[in-house]
């Protein structure tokens, strides 16, 4: 056994959440025991309620978990790019958006907000910046009840071309990095 996996009190808070990112990046291996990170400790300094707010209520292990899923939805419309499968390309970076912020969501009101498809809406309500809810704006239109309800499945991957696709990976990517500033504390 190794020693972060017998002494988890000795671990620093930045060492957790370098921890925290290895395991995003790098992925989980099933054949070694899970190692759950340590939650950094309350602040005592009241310089910002709604950090401390976030502090107290916020589900900080089902944000980690959550935006992990998100990296994996970022991850796969990336190879959907890749082989040229548009629709499910847009698809996973809609799904990406929404984790990501529904992340910020568990993490600073530990639990997930109501929202029907419009990710510009689950943007306002997480307090996402104007600029970050634009981006999800752009990725709305791409759950499947919503584009389907237009566009025949069969005709889904010829109605966005690779140009679109592309742009709407990098939408999505400007939104896990705002929402990895916060659940990641960076």
């Amino acid at each position: 056994m190794s020693h972060r996996q017998t002494d988890n009190s000795a671990n620093s808070d930045d060492g957790s959440i370098e921890e925290i990112e290895r395991l995003l990046i790098e992925g989980v291996s099933f054949d070694q025991p899970a190692v759950l990170p340590v939650a950094p400790p309350l602040k005592q300094e009241d310089d910002d309620d709604l950090h401390a707010d976030a502090q107290m209520e916020g589900d900080l292990q089902g944000a980690l978990g959550l935006y992990a899923e998100a990296a994996q939805d970022m991850a796969t419309a990336s190879v959907e790019l890749g082989l040229g499968r548009h629709f499910a390309c847009a698809d996973f970076c809609n799904q990406a958006a929404e984790k990501a912020a529904q992340a910020v969501s568990l993490l600073r009101f530990g639990r997930r907000s109501m929202y029907d498809h419009d990710l510009r809406t689950l943007g306002a309500t997480v307090s996402a910046p104007e600029e970050i809810q634009n981006e999800m704006a752009t990725l709305s239109p791409f759950h499947p009840e919503t584009f389907y309800a237009d566009t025949p499945p069969e005709e889904a991957d010829e109605v966005i071309n690779a140009d679109q696709a592309s742009s709407y990976v990098k939408s999505a990517r400007q939104v896990l990095r705002w929402a990895r500033g916060i659940v990641l504390g960076k």
